[in-house]
Protein backbone atom coordinates (compact mmCIF):
# COMPACT_ATOMS: atom_id res chain seq x y z
CA UNK A 1 0.00 0.00 0.00
CA UNK A 2 1.05 3.58 -1.02
CA UNK A 3 1.86 5.91 2.16
CA UNK A 4 -0.12 9.08 0.91
CA UNK A 5 1.78 11.03 3.17
CA UNK A 6 4.87 10.95 0.90
CA UNK A 7 5.66 11.62 -2.73
CA UNK A 8 8.52 11.36 -4.96
CA UNK A 9 11.24 13.98 -5.06
CA UNK A 10 10.43 14.97 -8.53
CA UNK A 11 11.28 18.65 -8.08
CA UNK A 12 15.17 17.90 -7.17
CA UNK A 13 17.77 18.82 -9.62
CA UNK A 14 21.05 17.78 -9.89
CA UNK A 15 23.96 19.61 -11.55
CA UNK A 16 27.24 18.19 -12.91
CA UNK A 17 29.95 18.69 -10.17
CA UNK A 18 31.81 21.59 -12.18
CA UNK A 19 28.16 23.35 -12.58
CA UNK A 20 27.62 23.18 -9.08
CA UNK A 21 30.28 24.77 -7.92
CA UNK A 22 29.98 27.06 -9.94
CA UNK A 23 26.42 27.94 -8.83
CA UNK A 24 28.01 28.05 -5.49
CA UNK A 25 30.85 30.68 -6.35
CA UNK A 26 27.82 32.73 -8.21
CA UNK A 27 25.76 32.69 -5.52
CA UNK A 28 28.61 33.59 -2.90
CA UNK A 29 29.40 36.58 -5.11
CA UNK A 30 26.13 38.36 -5.05
CA UNK A 31 25.48 37.74 -1.14
CA UNK A 32 28.61 39.82 -0.26
CA UNK A 33 27.52 42.29 -2.53
CA UNK A 34 24.64 42.88 0.12
CA UNK A 35 24.68 45.53 2.78
CA UNK A 36 22.24 46.48 5.37
CA UNK A 37 21.66 49.97 4.47
CA UNK A 38 19.87 53.06 6.72
CA UNK A 39 19.46 55.24 4.16
CA UNK A 40 16.53 54.38 1.94
CA UNK A 41 14.95 56.04 -1.31
CA UNK A 42 11.19 56.52 -0.88
CA UNK A 43 11.27 55.08 -4.75
CA UNK A 44 8.04 52.71 -4.92
CA UNK A 45 8.39 49.22 -5.14
CA UNK A 46 6.03 46.56 -6.96
CA UNK A 47 3.89 44.71 -4.24
CA UNK A 48 4.15 41.89 -6.54
CA UNK A 49 8.03 41.90 -5.93
CA UNK A 50 7.26 41.73 -2.15
CA UNK A 51 4.70 38.99 -2.35
CA UNK A 52 6.92 36.70 -4.62
CA UNK A 53 10.24 37.67 -1.60
CA UNK A 54 7.48 36.31 1.10
CA UNK A 55 6.62 33.53 -0.72
CA UNK A 56 10.24 32.42 -0.87
CA UNK A 57 10.23 32.83 3.07
CA UNK A 58 7.92 30.72 3.42
CA UNK A 59 9.30 27.83 1.63
CA UNK A 60 11.28 27.36 4.69
CA UNK A 61 11.53 24.38 6.19
CA UNK A 62 10.14 24.46 10.11
CA UNK A 63 9.67 22.39 13.07
CA UNK A 64 7.22 19.54 12.52
CA UNK A 65 6.25 21.88 9.17
CA UNK A 66 3.99 23.94 11.50
CA UNK A 67 4.72 27.22 10.10
CA UNK A 68 4.91 29.22 12.62
CA UNK A 69 4.80 32.67 11.53
CA UNK A 70 2.80 35.63 10.46
CA UNK A 71 4.26 38.49 7.89
CA UNK A 72 2.75 41.93 8.59
CA UNK A 73 3.32 44.01 5.46
CA UNK A 74 3.17 47.84 6.45
CA UNK A 75 2.99 50.93 3.53
CA UNK A 76 0.04 53.35 5.09
CA UNK A 77 2.10 56.49 6.42
CA UNK A 78 0.03 56.26 9.28
CA UNK A 79 0.66 53.00 10.71
CA UNK A 80 4.76 53.37 9.73
CA UNK A 81 4.61 56.49 11.63
CA UNK A 82 3.13 55.04 15.01
CA UNK A 83 5.98 52.12 14.52
CA UNK A 84 8.54 55.15 13.96
CA UNK A 85 7.36 56.91 17.30
CA UNK A 86 7.10 54.08 19.54
CA UNK A 87 10.42 52.45 18.24
CA UNK A 88 12.24 55.46 18.84
CA UNK A 89 10.65 55.82 22.35
CA UNK A 90 11.87 52.18 23.18
CA UNK A 91 15.46 53.39 21.76
CA UNK A 92 15.82 56.39 23.50
CA UNK A 93 15.19 53.99 26.89
CA UNK A 94 18.10 51.93 25.27
CA UNK A 95 20.88 54.37 24.75
CA UNK A 96 19.85 56.72 27.82
CA UNK A 97 20.25 53.76 30.00
CA UNK A 98 19.26 50.27 29.75
CA UNK A 99 22.48 49.66 27.61
CA UNK A 100 25.50 49.20 29.39
CA UNK A 101 28.70 50.63 27.97
CA UNK A 102 30.21 47.48 26.62
CA UNK A 103 27.04 47.42 24.74
CA UNK A 104 27.17 51.14 23.11
CA UNK A 105 30.66 50.80 22.45
CA UNK A 106 30.12 47.78 20.40
CA UNK A 107 27.34 49.82 18.29
CA UNK A 108 29.59 53.25 18.24
CA UNK A 109 31.22 51.68 14.83
CA UNK A 110 28.13 51.56 13.01
CA UNK A 111 26.73 54.98 14.23
CA UNK A 112 23.33 53.96 15.53
CA UNK A 113 21.50 56.10 17.67
CA UNK A 114 17.95 56.07 18.88
CA UNK A 115 16.72 57.95 15.60
CA UNK A 116 14.91 55.65 12.60
CA UNK A 117 13.72 57.51 10.20
CA UNK A 118 14.13 54.71 7.60
CA UNK A 119 10.48 53.26 9.32
CA UNK A 120 8.80 56.23 7.75
CA UNK A 121 10.72 56.40 4.86
CA UNK A 122 11.24 52.69 3.91
CA UNK A 123 8.12 51.94 1.34
CA UNK A 124 7.78 48.37 3.30
CA UNK A 125 8.15 47.51 6.42
CA UNK A 126 7.58 43.70 7.30
CA UNK A 127 7.15 42.94 10.74
CA UNK A 128 7.73 39.31 11.13
CA UNK A 129 5.89 37.65 14.05
CA UNK A 130 7.10 34.15 15.59
CA UNK A 131 3.81 32.19 16.93
CA UNK A 132 3.79 30.84 19.90
CA UNK A 133 1.04 27.80 19.28
CA UNK A 134 -1.03 27.85 16.34
CA UNK A 135 -5.11 27.14 16.85
CA UNK A 136 -6.81 23.65 15.45
CA UNK A 137 -10.09 23.92 13.40
CA UNK A 138 -12.10 23.64 16.96
CA UNK A 139 -10.16 25.84 18.41
CA UNK A 140 -7.96 24.16 20.80
CA UNK A 141 -4.09 25.15 21.00
CA UNK A 142 -1.82 23.12 18.89
CA UNK A 143 1.85 23.57 19.54
CA UNK A 144 4.64 24.69 17.97
CA UNK A 145 8.35 23.41 18.19
CA UNK A 146 11.39 25.05 17.10
CA UNK A 147 10.04 28.16 16.66
CA UNK A 148 12.72 30.91 16.99
CA UNK A 149 14.84 28.32 14.88
CA UNK A 150 11.92 27.90 12.56
CA UNK A 151 11.19 31.86 11.73
CA UNK A 152 15.06 32.41 12.23
CA UNK A 153 15.45 30.50 8.72
CA UNK A 154 12.40 32.17 7.15
CA UNK A 155 13.70 35.54 8.02
CA UNK A 156 17.02 34.46 6.48
CA UNK A 157 14.92 33.04 3.37
CA UNK A 158 13.17 36.65 2.73
CA UNK A 159 16.32 38.71 3.15
CA UNK A 160 18.01 36.92 0.85
CA UNK A 161 14.85 37.05 -1.73
CA UNK A 162 15.00 40.71 -1.37
CA UNK A 163 18.61 41.19 -1.79
CA UNK A 164 18.61 39.01 -5.30
CA UNK A 165 15.11 40.69 -5.98
CA UNK A 166 17.24 44.21 -5.90
CA UNK A 167 16.30 46.18 -3.34
CA UNK A 168 17.90 46.41 0.00
CA UNK A 169 16.98 45.79 3.85
CA UNK A 170 17.84 46.68 7.50
CA UNK A 171 16.67 44.35 10.65
CA UNK A 172 15.72 46.15 13.32
CA UNK A 173 14.80 45.00 16.56
CA UNK A 174 14.06 47.37 19.12
CA UNK A 175 13.91 46.05 22.77
CA UNK A 176 10.44 45.36 23.73
CA UNK A 177 8.59 45.01 20.46
CA UNK A 178 5.19 44.18 21.98
CA UNK A 179 3.73 47.72 21.06
CA UNK A 180 4.12 45.88 17.42
CA UNK A 181 1.04 44.11 18.22
CA UNK A 182 -0.80 46.51 19.68
CA UNK A 183 -0.32 48.93 15.78
CA UNK A 184 -0.78 46.29 13.91
CA UNK A 185 -3.77 44.08 15.71
CA UNK A 186 -1.71 40.70 16.19
CA UNK A 187 -2.87 38.25 18.90
CA UNK A 188 -1.28 37.36 22.02
CA UNK A 189 0.20 34.22 20.75
CA UNK A 190 2.70 35.87 18.34
CA UNK A 191 5.43 37.36 19.78
CA UNK A 192 7.52 39.84 17.10
CA UNK A 193 10.37 38.41 16.11
CA UNK A 194 12.01 41.08 13.84
CA UNK A 195 10.85 44.43 12.08
CA UNK A 196 12.38 44.17 8.24
CA UNK A 197 12.62 47.78 6.16
CA UNK A 198 12.76 47.01 2.65
CA UNK A 199 12.82 49.22 -0.27
CA UNK A 200 15.73 50.68 -2.83
CA UNK A 201 18.76 52.10 -1.09
CA UNK A 202 19.28 56.17 -1.06
CA UNK A 203 21.76 57.27 -3.78
CA UNK A 204 23.89 58.65 -1.42
CA UNK A 205 23.92 56.04 1.18
CA UNK A 206 27.30 55.03 3.11
CA UNK A 207 27.40 51.94 4.98
CA UNK A 208 29.96 50.93 7.57
CA UNK A 209 33.37 50.01 6.62
CA UNK A 210 33.55 46.35 8.34
CA UNK A 211 34.35 42.75 7.12
CA UNK A 212 33.38 39.32 7.99
CA UNK A 213 35.25 36.76 9.53
CA UNK A 214 37.24 34.03 7.68
CA UNK A 215 35.65 30.57 6.88
CA UNK A 216 38.68 29.08 8.80
CA UNK A 217 37.41 31.08 12.17
CA UNK A 218 34.04 29.83 12.15
CA UNK A 219 34.07 26.14 10.63
CA UNK A 220 35.69 23.41 10.94
CA UNK A 221 35.63 20.24 9.32
CA UNK A 222 35.47 17.31 11.15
Amino acid sequence: MTDQRFQPLSEYVEYPAAEMSRRARDFLAEMRRRRTVRDFSDRPVPRQVIEDCLRTAMTAPSGANMQPWHFAVVQDPRIKRQIRQAAEQVEADFYSGRASNEWLEALAPLGTDENKPFLELAPYLIVIFAQLHGQGNQGQTVKHYYVNESVGIATGFLIAAIHHAGLASLTHTPSPMRFLNEILDRPANERPYLLLAVGYPDRQARVPTISKKRLAEVCQFA
